[in-house]
């Protein structure tokens, strides 16, 4: 098979992957193109709808997402991916003072704003959104739950985290001028897809020659008439059956986003139940510390609305070794080998004996890999009903949208 290494390489050909286990953003397991009365629209072929998507020039947009995500990632693999973006928030923060408006800022301390330490969250169960873009150096997302909030802030070289629960709140800066990762279809803020727009764009732009795609009549998306694209796998092995996507008539943005597993069942709908492409009003993007809260600084190397992610990515280097891609497209597998003496991670989402934390909780990635699997032949297994992950017995990781036998051959498994 083709070895490929490499971060840029690494996202495209894994972007079934990432559709999968990173839409971890809105609400509702409601058929998002449920229609009854579908506009009606010209005809397009599927290559002018997709160059429509890749090309939409939008840079303005304003609404609410609804997600739901039922990928059946394990509780304890949740838990444990909660209590690991903790540990990475603790070790990128930098600088100290006072907090402005705040109770005071504390450098190399976790913070329960961290973006690393929300993602996990989202990865099940059902999420309200509020976004807001204006072009690429300003954007607004703000997670609605219950009684409490969460709040993340671009504007200009500054970005902020807020968390209402914990009144804690990240401060992240760089340098004058600084630019995230170009326009709002690349998820400048989390470095996962938290609309429609971003998961779309992503998706459609990695998908080439694995893919075919065809226009499957058309629908109402948040009061916008919109085309549906159908996008299903050319190859067997991918735990994925089908991407439904809205793309708006008028001007190409992405609306909705439902993904299909290969039994046929919802792993993953996203899509605007509101929306509206006028230009948020600039206070959008204003940021108040909130009185009493407690302040992190960080440094954000290379721009500020790309420094989560990134950090996210350099820690995870630094304790994954010989980082890979086998194959392509849907049936892309990543391998990696993971260290068997650390750094260690929480077995348990940090919680410890007792629910008190402490060292005993902690493990060693491959130890916590096997711990969370079943025996199969070759090694473990950590199942999803999206993201598979084999843990051979002599410490290697495969990972990928793919079946248990793409994994095996992957791994050289007889």
């Amino acid at each position: 098979m083709p070895h490929r290494s490499g971060r840029r390489t690494a996202v495209r050909v894994a972007v079934p992957v990432a559709v999968a286990a990173v839409i971890a953003a809105g609400v509702g397991l409601v058929p998002a193109l449920a229609d009854d009365s579908p506009p009606d629209l010209p005809t397009l072929t599927a290559e002018q709808l997709v160059a429509k998507a890749l090309g939409s020039q939008a840079q303005t947009l304003s609404g609410t997402v609804s997600v739901s995500a039922d990928l059946g990632v394990p509780s304890q693999l949740l838990a444990a991916g909660g209590g690991i973006g903790g540990a990475v928030g603790s070790g990128s923060a930098s600088g100290s003072g006072s907090g402005p408006g705040g109770a005071g800022s504390e450098s190399g301390t976790s913070s329960a704003a961290a973006p690393e330490a929300k993602l996990a969250g989202l990865l099940d169960g059902e999420h309200t959104l509020r976004v807001a873009v204006d072009g690429p150096d300003r954007q607004r997302i703000g997670l609605i739950e219950n009684l409490a909030g969460y709040e993340l802030i671009h504007n200009g070289d500054q970005a902020w985290a807020w968390d209402s629960s914990t009144n804690e709140a990240l401060h992240l800066t760089g340098p004058q001028g600084a630019r995230p990762q170009g326009h709002p279809g690349k998820a400048p803020l989390t470095g996962v897809p938290t609309t429609p727009q971003e998961a779309a764009r992503q998706f459609l732009a990695a998908g080439a020659g694995t893919t075919a795609v065809t226009v499957d009549g058309t629908a109402n998306v948040a009061g916008q008439k919109a085309y549906r694209l159908s996008v299903r796998p050319t190859q067997s092995g991918s735990t994925i059956g089908e991407v439904r996507i809205a793309v708006a008539a008028d001007n190409g943005v992405p609306l909705a986003v439902v993904v299909k597993g290969a039994d046929g069942g919802t792993v993953l709908d996203v899509h605007f139940t509101e929306v509206s492409f006028a230009k948020p009003a600039a206070k959008t993007f204003d940021f108040a510390v909130p009185k009493g809260a407690k302040v992190t600084e960080r440094k954000a190397e290379g721009g500020p609305a790309a420094a989560p992610s990134e950090q996210v990515a350099k820690d995870a280097a630094g304790s994954v070794e010989g980082l890979n891609v086998i194959g392509e497209g849907w049936t892309a597998v990543l391998s990696a080998k993971l260290p068997t003496d650390g750094p260690a991670v929480p077995g348990d989402g940090g919680r410890g004996r007792h629910g008190k934390g402490g060292p005993a909780a902690l493990q060693s990635p491959l130890a916590l890999a096997k711990a969370l699997g079943k025996p199969v032949a070759g090694g473990s297994l950590i199942s999803s009903k999206v993201l598979n992950v084999l843990v051979t017995d002599d410490g290697r990781v495969f990972a990928g949208a793919v079946t248990l036998p793409v994994l095996q051959s992957a791994a050289g498994v007889k």
